[in-house]
């Protein structure tokens, strides 16, 4: 007989959330805008619009806290994070962020700024596919984010385990006839906008081989680092007998430059990194652009607590038993809504289970957000905040303003680590079950106010009829 195995912690304490009446939800949503992103926290029930600095930190994480290093400059705490990264992913610069996004905003436009001047005149990132805060930190660069992500990975009902892959037929065409302009290439691990899908091994050394043989820097979006490994290890035999350290250092060897949000396989509430192998001249660049952007170069806008926190986050990040209850988690709500003919997007991704909005409402245009109109429903149903990942997050063209086209229509339930129990997972899918019984009695969205930049923020929508 099989046995569950059980979570590889224990509760030391605990924080009391608290269920609303429909009533009061129904205010709370108007008041926002229909859009979850502005809600309060105090009126939502179980919280899965994000991992990002949700998670629960560990006993060893608090405790270094109290050990953080205050200094303005010079931190013993930058030392001990510095030194920890070179062991983890051999790289040699550390340079901290308050979080990923201060790592785009210091990395992207120098490195558009660099292209520029040796005659490069439309820049161009290529990635498997852009997180939106890279793409939106490329575009105000003055770049264009272009995304090449395996054909596999639009068929969500269709099983394939690397889903996060380079379309390497795609990539190879866009370096072969458009060279000049390429200014990196972004792999994105695990690639978050198509479901948290893994990259393999072999696509990650090829498309870091391209990049090398066109000279091409290779950059890694590091947030869910220890996810994709685990996937690696799980699914690719050459690697069940490898060590999630061992693997992580052979991914990060094909890299040049890492930007991470460790708010997420880091497993701090706040922080992050970008970093750099064997180039001192562009790590001596962006420093200068942390003083401005972020704070001095040992402490990049983070307190010396974090930053020791983070030291030992990203330590606990490699642990196997860690990784197999975190990703057994999200495996388990994901199947549950699957036997309940749910449709998502699968295999179950590492940090999220994605709801393919687009088949729930075939009806719902693009531009109309079916995926939003599903979070908006699961929030009034239950209390239960998700996110929309498609047309919205997507955005419009930065020079025609039109809509881009989006790939997916979907809605992210993402698990924070180490903070939920399978009963809340229980009732985020039988809540959610509800909501598609009804799924043709909701109504579309539209636009009240719609910011220019990372729109999914802070737009507001009315409902319209269908």
């Amino acid at each position: 007989m099989s046995r569950s195995i059980p979570e590889p912690w224990r509760i030391k304490m605990v924080e009391p959330i608290r269920m609303t009446t429909k009533a009061q939800r129904k205010n709370a949503l108007i008041e926002a805008g229909l859009n979850p992103f502005i809600l309060k926290s105090e009126d939502v029930f179980i919280d899965l619009l994000t991992d990002s600095g949700t998670g629960a930190m560990s006993d060893r994480q608090w405790a270094n806290m109290l050990l953080g290093d205050e200094s303005y400059a010079g931190s013993k705490s930058y030392y001990l994070l510095s030194k920890t990264v070179e062991e983890i992913f051999d790289f040699q610069y550390t340079i901290p962020v308050h979080q990923g996004r201060g790592a785009e905003q210091i990395l992207f436009p120098l490195l558009v700024e660099l292209a520029k001047e040796k005659g490069v005149s439309e820049p161009i990132f290529l990635s498997n596919h852009h997180f939106d805060t890279t793409k939106a930190h490329v575009e105000m660069a003055g770049a264009r984010a272009k995304n090449l992500i395996c054909a596999s990975s639009l068929q969500t009902e269709i099983t394939n385990d690397w889903k996060g892959n380079f379309d390497l037929s795609k990539l190879s065409n866009e370096i072969k006839y458009n060279r000049k302009n390429i200014v990196a290439i972004i792999i994105t691990i695990t690639c978050n906008s198509v479901g948290g899908q893994p990259v393999s091994m072999d696509n990650i050394r090829s498309a870091a081989r391209m990049a090398r043989d066109s000279g091409i820097p290779v950059i890694i979006d590091a947030a869910r680092f220890a996810e994709n490994a685990y996937f690696i290890k799980q699914r690719d035999s050459n690697f069940s007998h490898e060590t999630i350290s061992k693997i992580v250092k052979k991914i990060f060897s094909e890299a040049d430059i890492f930007t991470m949000s460790a708010k997420k396989d880091g497993m701090v509430n706040i922080g992050g990194l970008c970093c750099f192998r064997n180039n001192e001249s562009l790590f001596r660049q962006v420093q200068l652009r942390c003083v401005p952007m972020e704070g001095f170069v040992t402490y990049g806008g983070l307190a010396g607590r974090d930053m020791a926190a983070m030291a030992i986050g990203l330590q606990e990040a490699l642990d196997e038993d860690h990784l197999r209850s975190r990703i057994a988690q999200v495996e388990y709500l994901g199947h549950k809504l699957q036997q309940s003919g749910i449709p998502i997007q699968t295999p179950v991704g590492g940090h999220a289970v994605f709801v393919d909005a687009r088949k729930i409402f075939p009806d719902i245009k693009p531009e109309n957000f079916p995926a939003q109109v599903l979070c908006n429903a699961l929030y009034l149903e239950s209390g239960v905040r998700a996110t929309e990942i498609g047309s919205l997050m997507m955005g419009r063209d930065p020079i025609t303003g039109q809509q881009e086209p989006s790939l997916f229509e979907l809605m992210r339930l993402t698990i924070p680590r180490r903070t939920y129990t399978d009963n809340h997972m229980n009732y985020v899918a039988d809540s959610l079950i509800d909501v598609v019984k009804k799924a043709d009695m909701l109504k579309p969205l539209e636009f009240e106010y719609e910011p220019k930049i990372l729109r999914h923020f802070t737009a507001r929508f009315r409902e319209i009829e269908r």
